[in-house]
């Protein structure tokens, strides 16, 4: 049998004819197939991506005690400042800064030649109203020994009488006067009030003292000569703000730390409040005790007062950016089991800084959004995520960043292609300038 060979070469034309076909009709198969499978991922992708992003968190059990720090000032036990009574020049001082005084010391004597005068002249005034008085009564012991007979009249007795009697008085406002001026002889030695430790002198030697000092009408124009401040024991003022008023009562606990020594608690007693609200501030004015047997505190430090009060184990504790404020109603963000978001209403307590309490409309187990947006709506789906810790020291250096994706990533075969052209017909294509 025989084989028509000049039918081969026809019969391999078509074969190949129909492999091409097939390819080429595959290659259209993949391509769109490839480009639906790429349309469904993008529209896969912008569906999740149109979910909001956001992190959860739960309510904190409010502690069983509570501190607050506030800023608070030292005073002394008791403070005076000494003003001049008398006028006249400084002769001398005794005590200057820092001198422990005894009540009674001497702090600086004043010359005061006016005072000193006016004393003399009312000790001579009152030596010429004795005198007077003193004739006064004998001759109102005469005049009254007279009476009844026709030497004298009875009107004339009674005006001896009257005369002697307003002498009399003038010689008590004359004694008034002298013990007057003796007072003020007596304030030409300024001394200390009681015993401490003078903590300002604003004088000296050849200082002109203005005696308005003595007058509070005038006290504004005058200068304190010295302070003299008794601090064995010292005063803490602070001003407490008014939510916490109900807990300022004795067995207040209570330390204080000074700026150079931070980390010192020193314990301090509680002694008393104003017992009203100072309007510009809304906070009470508390007084706190402090022993200073060796004087290492001093009068006008700045100190900061911590302050233990007890808390409300019952209530919760949210931080204040979890909180939206709407123009109805306070609320939390409150993620379901579905994921979805429900708007709570809450009341809220005492704002203790960087959280809040939360008195109702919240439980220990509700997870709500930690930092909601304002855009967020009720009933809206939300994709919870993980929140990203922050930098530590000790972490190994974080590895380098991958290469970007090649722009054909993701494409069909005919893109890779096309993109493959492009970047050959231009050289530079992908480079940095």
């Amino acid at each position: 049998m025989t084989v028509d060979t000049r039918k081969s070469p026809r019969r391999r034309g078509r074969l190949y004819g129909s492999l091409a076909l097939a390819a080429v009709v595959l290659l259209a198969a993949y391509g769109i197939w490839s480009r639906f499978h790429a349309v469904s991922n993008l529209k896969a992708q912008a569906d999740d991506a149109a979910i909001p992003r956001v992190q959860v968190d739960v309510a904190m059990a409010a502690p069983a005690e509570r501190t607050l720090v506030l800023p608070g000032s030292i005073n002394a036990w008791y403070e005076a400042p000494i003003f001049g009574q008398v006028s006249g020049y400084v002769t001398h001082w005794y005590k200057d800064y820092g001198a422990p005084v005894k009540r009674g010391d001497v702090l600086a004597t004043i010359d005061a030649p006016t005072v000193d005068a006016q004393y003399q002249a009312a000790k001579a005034d009152l030596a010429t109203a004795q005198a007077r008085y003193e004739l006064a009564v004998v001759t109102a012991r005469r005049w009254t020994a007279l009476a009844g007979t026709q030497a004298v009249s009875q009107e004339d007795v009674d005006i001896k009488n009257a005369d002697m009697v307003a002498l009399r008085a003038e010689v008590a406002a004359a004694q008034q006067n002298v013990a007057r001026n003796a007072a003020l002889v007596v304030f030409e030695k300024l001394v200390a009030p009681f015993d401490g430790v003078v903590i300002a002198r604003n004088t000296d030697i050849g200082y002109y003292v203005n005696a308005a000092g003595g007058d509070a009408s005038l006290r504004a124009n005058a200068t304190p000569l010295f302070s003299v401040a008794d601090i064995h024991k010292m005063r803490i003022f602070v001003s407490v703000p008014q939510e916490y008023s109900s807990f300022l009562a004795p067995g207040l606990q209570a330390t204080l730390t000074l700026p150079q020594d931070p980390e010192k608690q020193i314990p301090v007693q509680f002694l008393t409040t104003a017992n009203a609200v100072v309007p510009t501030s809304r906070t009470v004015i508390t007084e706190l005790t402090l022993q200073n047997p060796k004087r290492a505190f001093w009068p006008g430090t700045y100190v900061d007062v911590h302050f233990t009060f007890p808390g409300h184990p019952g209530l919760l504790i949210v931080k204040e950016q979890a909180i939206v404020f709407r123009t109805a109603n306070t609320q939390v963000a409150l993620v379901e089991p579905d994921n979805r978001i429900h708007m709570q209403d809450i009341v809220l307590g005492r704002n203790l800084g960087t959280t809040v309490e939360v008195l109702s409309g919240l439980k220990a187990s509700d997870r709500f959004v930690s930092n909601p947006s304002a855009g967020l709506l009720e009933g809206q789906r939300v994709k919870i995520v993980q929140s990203v810790k922050g930098y530590q020291p000790e972490q190994a250096a974080p590895p380098p960043p991958a290469a970007p994706p090649s722009p054909s990533a993701g494409l069909s075969p005919f893109s890779h292609r096309a993109a493959e052209e492009r970047a050959a017909a231009v050289p530079n294509a992908g480079t940095a300038p």
